[in-house]
């Protein structure tokens, strides 16, 4: 262990919370499967809509909260986060020129989750990621609103406008951390979960299909970073990496498709205890 890590508070566990879109209910059920085997963290970092599950669990990491995250995901196309027809899109697209979908929305739910809440004030530790524009690097929200730094962290570039935080703007934290587990070492956890959506299980397959060029690329991107950190990681910390248990595609447009959450949520339950019952000492 270096001499500036151990200098560090220490952590006993640690949650990491990747990106993924309406693929992120299967975080849902890899915390479930966490709680209901008392695995609690006292350190939670998140990026993307890992952010919103790991603000909400690092307010109240209790089962109730699962159940809360469940009507939470159950609900999502009711509250209209990527609402509006494709005409009101374009519109959107027409009158800002950057991105389809006011995030007004999406605010809306941060609030009512987590009226008011700061992240120095959460019971549990907290940090997210964004990338900032104007440093082109990685910034970490530790401390200020939560509303605020989640919605940075999940403002999916071309969908969601950047967000303005203090004179800087900020796009989602995929781009630049999207499993963050290096940050959470960094942060001297000893024992890290890795909670994620299922797509770094699946392997990847070369675009047939304009659109499909980016989100490749993307993907290259993300997964190397990943696993960059897990090649890193000291060999005094424990990391599991908790299986997803879901069969969906590795990449799609479909992003407003949120009808499999309550599916995706169940086969990440039972993946992740299975695992957590082979692997973890009771």
């Amino acid at each position: 262990m270096s001499a500036a890590r151990s200098r560090l508070p220490a952590f006993d566990t640690a949650f990491v919370l990747g990106g993924g879109g309406v693929l992120g209910s299967a975080e849902v059920g890899m915390l479930q499967a966490l709680f209901e085997r008392d695995i609690i963290p006292d350190l939670v970092v998140g990026s993307s809509v890992g952010a919103l599950n790991g603000a909400l669990v690092a307010a109240d990491p209790s089962p109730e909260t699962i159940e809360r995250m469940r009507d939470m995901w159950a609900g999502l196309s009711d509250r209209a986060v990527f609402g509006g027809s494709v005409i009101g899109q374009l519109g959107t697209l027409a009158r800002h020129g950057t991105h389809l979908h006011a995030n007004q929305r999406l605010r809306r739910l941060i609030d009512d989750a987590l009226p008011g809440m700061r992240i120095e004030d959460l019971p549990v530790a907290f940090q997210c990621v964004a990338a900032s524009i104007e440093a082109a690097s990685a910034h970490w929200f530790s401390s200020g609103p939560v509303a605020d730094a989640v919605l940075a962290s999940c403002a999916v570039p071309g969908l969601f406008p950047p967000v303005e935080i203090d004179g800087e703007h900020f796009l989602d934290g995929g781009l630049v951390r999207s499993v963050p587990v290096g940050r959470a070492v960094e942060l001297g956890a000893r024992r890290v979960f890795v909670l994620h959506v299922g797509r770094i299980e699946q392997p990847l397959v070369p675009p047939t299909r304009p659109w499909e060029v980016a989100q490749v690329a993307f993907e290259i991107s993300r997964r190397h970073r990943f696993s960059e950190d897990m090649a890193s990681v000291p060999d005094d910390v424990e990391v599991h990496l908790l299986p997803a248990g879901s069969s969906s595609r590795t990449l799609t447009v479909r992003y407003r498709k949120t009808s499999g959450a309550a599916a995706r949520i169940e086969a990440a339950r039972g993946s992740t205890a299975r695992y957590l019952d082979a692997h973890i000492k009771a």
